[in-house]
């Protein structure tokens, strides 16, 4: 059965609409559709309804983290949409802030979001079967909390402030005709750990692709050049990314990557 996604919203703008500092993604699959982020912004809906798409058409709706720019939208979302349950990690909660000079940021999920909708949302603590065929991989992978440090990204805790650990990172999972796709929006805890965590949930199965932000705006050629090459070992077919990798990173993983790349835009339809 085809698989289909589309953009929203991603940082690229098309000829008729907008972009935003952002992600959203809606799928068709097996019969559903499935609403990945929400954006920086009510700009979601504006989109969905320039692409032809009705948000109250949503069957599920999955925030991969607990940022803003993935997850503003969504109390528009629950206004416009009165049967999606949205799955979370565990772990995301309104806590996230970036470091400056002076102060923390926040840069987290509108304050209220869990408690407003609490009785839609659902949170994911492990791998879970969310319908035919799609699944959540919560990830785990210890001492990413270096990261963080170097992200200037933390969380406020009744401990005090912490290094951010991306726990409240998880992938959508999609068993496609070609294989398994995974949908990650920012890749905070690193491709490399993302497509290990997968492997290890579905041991039997082979990975197609990857969709999603990879945060490499601020990284060194160098250390794009090791994503490439993370994507190269695991002998990936298919590689769609954009927002948080930004275009001169974009520009290092084409070279290498050839034709599996493909850079996410808003309107682009992906048939898989």
């Amino acid at each position: 059965m085809k698989t289909e996604i589309i953009v929203v919203t991603d940082n690229r703008p098309n000829e008729a609409l907008e972009g935003e500092w952002g992600l959203c993604l809606l799928i068709r699959f097996n019969g559903k559709k499935i609403l990945v982020d929400a954006g920086a912004s009510e700009l979601f809906l504006k989109n969905m309804e320039g692409l032809g798409e009705d948000v109250k058409d949503v069957d599920l709706a999955v925030l991969s983290h607990a940022h803003y720019d993935h997850a503003n939208g969504f109390p528009a979302f629950f206004a416009h949409n009165d049967k999606a349950r949205l799955y979370i990690s565990a772990a995301a909660d309104a806590n996230c802030y970036k470091k400056g000079f002076l102060f923390h940021k926040y840069i987290g999920i509108p304050r209220t979001l869990i408690r407003d909708h609490g009785d839609r949302i659902e949170r994911i603590p492990e791998v879970r079967r969310i319908m035919e065929g799609a699944y959540i991989v919560p990830h785990h992978t210890e001492g990413l909390a270096e990261i963080g440090r170097r992200e200037k990204m933390y969380r406020r805790t009744q401990r005090g402030w912490i290094t951010d650990d991306f726990a409240h990172e998880q992938s959508l999972v999609l068993e496609t005709d070609r294989g398994l796709l995974i949908i990650n929006s920012c890749s905070h805890g690193g491709a490399d750990n993302i497509i290990r965590e997968v492997r290890e949930a579905f041991p039997d199965n082979k990975i197609y692709g990857y969709i999603g932000g990879l945060h490499l705006y601020n990284k060194t050629p160098e250390e794009v050049l090791r994503v490439a090459g993370i994507f190269k070992d695991a002998e990936l077919e298919y590689v769609c990314t954009g927002h948080c990798t930004k275009e001169a990173a974009f520009a290092i993983l084409k070279e290498q990557l050839g034709d599996k790349l493909e850079q996410l835009q808003v309107g682009l339809r992906i048939e898989i």
